[in-house]
């Protein structure tokens, strides 16, 4: 397999002295067995860290032929750092292996970068969060629903997941305003709620694929967040 630019999303100890790792590459999110793991490969085999990375083997499971930085490293602290993680974890639960997806790789350099340079965190996971759905094929208008009628300001919406927006005319848990909705369309995040209302879509549209089980990384994340306690 030719040189390829990579991230590492993460890796674990395997056998005497390898690890195993998840790889984000432009083909796709990739594994394979880094040998002597306690050398300079292994010194690189961290997140966030620009890679040239080569590949041998023809299976599933392939190893590191090569591995050189490619670039410099988006040093990442304290709420970007589990930011960070968080978008690791999606990746690896929700990207099939080899499963090429090019712009979803770029979009994901850009948002580590975004990330080290300070910008505000929850627009950067809402778009990442979106592109990764259209990647995977699980996207929804956000202007239309789902009978392909416009989405109304003053009107209220459920989202069924892989279907799209349903307009309701009941109060109900886990609504969304059409005015919300819109704003998200437009990445206008001035608009009252639209980045809370966001956040609230982004979970309810992702909860299906991951199968029921919690993101660590949202966890330690809200862990950060809280108050220390006497």
């Amino acid at each position: 397999m030719p040189n390829q630019p990579a991230f590492i999303l993460h890796s674990r100890p395997y056998k005497e002295s390898s690890a195993l790792a998840d790889f984000l590459t432009p083909q796709g999110r990739l594994r394979a067995v880094l040998r002597s793991a306690r050398g300079k490969s292994g010194s690189l085999a961290r997140p966030f860290v620009p890679l040239e990375l080569e590949l041998r083997g023809r299976g599933e499971l392939k190893s590191v032929a090569r591995l050189e930085s490619n670039g410099i490293p988006c040093w990442l602290t304290g709420s970007s750092l589990f930011s960070g993680l968080y978008l690791n974890e999606l990746l690896i639960r929700l990207l099939p292996l080899e499963d090429p997806h090019p712009s979803l790789f770029d979009h994901y350099a850009l948002t580590l970068d975004a990330l080290a340079a300070g910008r505000p965190l929850e627009p950067l996971l809402r778009a990442f969060e979106w592109r990764l759905l259209v990647e995977l094929g699980y996207g929804f208008s956000l202007d239309r629903d789902l009978h392909d009628q416009p989405v109304h300001v003053q009107r209220l919406y459920r989202l069924l997941p892989d279907v799209g927006l349903e307009l309701v005319d009941q109060l109900q848990p886990g609504l969304f305003q059409g005015g919300e909705l819109l704003a998200m369309a437009e990445a206008d995040w001035q608009f009252p709620g639209a980045l809370a209302a966001a956040k609230r879509l982004m979970r309810q549209a992702l909860a299906p694929h991951l199968g029921g089980r919690p993101l660590v990384s949202r966890e330690l994340f809200m862990n950060l967040k809280e108050p220390p306690r006497d």
